[in-house]
């Protein structure tokens, strides 16, 4: 099938910023006391809006996360975007063809606007997103599993959900976009294949991408 429009997550498939993140979030919950190793982030964690972690938080151990938790956190991460963020490998590879082909393409990310854009100014994929192109969890006030960010990208960009494909990482991803009436492919690189049951087509390398999309 030929899509009207490619729709990326960001963190683990545009930017390589999911081993950087939860690796600081592990550390900060524990240091509030909330044991929590890098992987119990990547299960729990991976493609939450940050209202989720505090959900859960509260939901397991009772307990609300301070009020500076998110401004403290995004420090954090901003801080080591700088010093260690990447392109996904191969990511710049399908944005460049899908702009050659004239394909419409957006990001849609549970990250804040201001993460999305850190992460793009530091790896130079902000040649590739202007601001038409990028929409954020704040903008509907909903984080995935809900489908409502997919839905509301695909309204703005004037395409049909059914003719739409989303990239994705996480198990939360995967559950939005099958929610919203889109095709999504499953980017396994840190995610097992089987956590990403329901994507319509499974890759290991973004250099598989341009080829599937084709």
């Amino acid at each position: 099938m030929t899509y009207d429009l490619v729709i990326f997550d960001n963190d683990g498939v545009l930017v390589d910023s999911e081993p950087i993140s939860n690796r600081l979030l592990a550390a900060y919950l524990t240091e509030l006391g909330h044991p929590t190793s890098y992987e119990d982030s990547i299960r729990d964690y991976m493609g939450s809006a940050m209202h989720r972690i505090h959900e859960l938080v509260l939901e397991r151990r009772g307990e609300r996360l301070p009020a500076e938790f998110d401004d403290v956190f995004h420090r954090r991460v901003f801080a080591a975007f700088e010093r260690e963020l990447r392109p996904v490998a191969g990511a710049v590879d399908v944005l460049e063809k899908l702009a050659a082909d004239e394909v419409p393409y957006c990001v849609a990310s549970s990250g804040s606007h201001e993460r999305i854009r850190v992460g793009h100014r530091t790896t130079g994929l902000d040649r590739w997103f202007e601001e038409s192109r990028i929409f954020s969890s704040q903008d509907v006030g909903k984080g995935k599993p809900a489908p409502d960010l997919f839905l509301y990208a695909a309204e703005r960009m004037g395409v049909s959900p059914s003719r739409c494909v989303v990239v994705e990482d996480s198990p939360l991803g995967v559950q939005a976009a099958v929610a919203a009436g889109m095709d999504v492919y499953g980017f396994t690189a840190m995610t097992p294949a089987d956590r990403l049951a329901g994507a319509t087509q499974l890759f290991s390398d973004m250099g598989e991408l341009s080829g599937l999309l084709a």
